[in-house]
């Protein structure tokens, strides 16, 4: 029996290893409260959408447990799978059928009661009204999601998955989305998992995120409190070489912490409440001369930089 005050996703140890040896998702633990907008965020190739086939039921974890809902989703599959609804980055419209004729069939599959009141519903809801007795195959992609998103949501389903929506859309169309999004975030009580390698989409969507690096969870927190271990401000400084020697000149004597970090010939310094004038000046007399320098506020990216060392792709 589904306990409304259990979270809608409960995931402990989830692992997901293939044939060869190949380690997708390495134990990975985490709850999402209901309501909640949670996003996976990583790289491609991170282990998200593999995350995602296995609350999903559609890929058989080698290790952990998840619970969605309530419902175990190895050993109750079926249940698991009426409570939630995905959708995938591949589109799995009949672009032959209008959008209308595609929420319709969604919902005769899933026996939806007063299914017409219910596409009304949601076509207002996603901007699709106007756009349901045309042929899917004349949907701009940016419409195509939304209806894809309606499609998913025809069957009220208690929790949604949205695996990398965005991907493939021009920016115009990326931004229309986000706000179809953003909308159903705050008019509807559906719990949303987003899977995303896109850093204002988190940092727009999402209550938590779980960052995560090659099948592993790195930092798990708002976006707020995440950016907030860096502090308010920070500095960096380009070099015409030899970064990595320069942070350790600079924590060596006390100006960089632990969090500072380097890529490529840029090095980032938290200031954590310092003068960033002081620290210039602290630099400086180090004899070290950058090629530029930038002081700003941290970002998700710098969040991701720190723990990982690489560039979010």
């Amino acid at each position: 029996m589904d306990d409304v005050h259990a979270p809608a996703i409960s995931v402990a140890g989830l692992g997901k290893t293939y044939p060869g040896g190949v380690e997708a998702v390495r134990g990975i633990s985490f709850d999402v409260a209901r309501g909640e907008v949670f996003g996976l965020l990583g790289p491609n190739g991170a282990g998200k959408s593999t995350t995602v086939g296995m609350l999903t039921t559609s890929i058989r974890p080698t290790a952990g447990s998840a619970r969605v809902v309530g419902f175990d989703v190895v050993a109750e599959p079926l249940a698991a799978r009426l409570v939630s609804s995905v959708v995938f980055q591949e589109t799995v419209l009949d672009r032959s059928l209008t959008g209308r004729q595609n929420l319709e069939l969604h919902a005769r599959l899933w026996g939806v009661e007063r299914a017409g009141e219910r596409i009304d519903e949601i076509a207002a809801l996603l901007g699709l009204s106007e756009l349901l007795e045309r042929a899917a195959s004349t949907f701009s992609g940016g419409q195509r999601r939304r209806l894809e998103i309606g499609r998913a949501l025809v069957s009220r389903p208690e929790l949604l998955f949205l695996d990398e929506p965005t991907v493939g859309l021009d920016p115009r169309i990326r931004a229309e989305l986000l706000d179809v999004v953003a909308a159903l975030r705050d008019r509807s009580e559906t719990t949303i998992l987003l899977t995303t390698h896109y850093l204002d989409e988190a940092e727009r969507l999402c209550d938590r995120v779980a960052v995560v690096h090659e099948g592993r969870i790195v930092a798990l927190g708002s976006p707020r409190s995440l950016r907030a271990e860096l502090g308010d401000e920070i500095v960096e400084i380009r070099l015409a070489g030899g970064a990595e020697s320069a942070l350790r000149t600079l924590r060596a004597d006390g100006i960089a912490n632990e969090d500072a970090f380097t890529v490529g010939a840029t090095v980032t310094l938290p200031l954590h409440g310092r003068p960033s004038a002081d620290a210039l000046a602290a630099i400086s007399a180090r004899g070290l001369h950058p090629v530029a320098v930038t002081t700003r506020e941290p970002t998700l990216d710098d969040v991701y930089l720190r723990l990982t060392g690489k560039e979010m792709r």
